[in-house]
């Protein structure tokens, strides 16, 4: 997986080649194909990879709308410590924006999935009493995944040197203090 995420974070998955992954795994194109059948395969085992390391990092459903949040910041530090994932990541992502990718069904359910985790986590807060009830939790939502996108950007841009998960926390920091009741 590891070679994948480095085919993938150089060359996008347009431009990746499958016989350079299985080049770099010691394995002939024959080999790694009888375990990922295609690139597509390859391409999604990598995706939900990267997704079960995170979907263990968000706290129980119970969990008040506080830790849930910092746990989004835990994520965003943790982020920082795979660059190379998080670049495949980002350009698998804007890829996928083409109706015709064959991670584009992947990424909209995961955008979809993830908007919704948050609005519920706001929700909740709602009706516990302790997030503001005019707040717009879905609104929210978005900008909170806007932030996270667009520091990720920022941070592989900058040659990793953006504090990313400083000053997320920062934003989580200043959301929480808005809106706590």
């Amino acid at each position: 997986m590891k070679a994948a995420v480095r085919v993938f974070s150089q060359s996008g998955y347009q431009n990746a080649a499958i016989a350079t992954v299985a080049a770099e795994v010691g394995l002939t194109l024959p080999g790694l194909l009888h375990y990922f059948p295609s690139k597509t395969d390859l391409l999604l085992a990598v995706l939900e990879q990267r997704d079960e390391v995170t979907a263990d990092m968000l706290p129980q459903e119970s969990a008040d709308w506080r830790t849930f949040l910092g746990s989004l910041v835990d994520i965003v530090r943790y982020n920082e410590t795979i660059p190379g994932v998080i670049r495949a990541f980002a350009l698998l992502s804007v890829e996928s924006l083409s109706a015709d990718h064959p991670a584009a069904d992947w990424f909209a359910d995961r955008s979809a999935k993830t908007h919704a985790i948050i609005a519920r986590a706001l929700r909740s807060g709602q009706a516990e009493g302790t997030f503001d009830p005019a707040a717009d939790a879905g609104a929210l939502a978005f900008e909170i995944i806007a932030m996270m996108d667009g520091l990720q950007e920022q941070w592989l841009r900058s040659g990793e040197t953006v504090d990313m998960a400083g000053i997320f926390e920062t934003y989580i920091n200043r959301l929480a203090a808005r809106y706590s009741r």
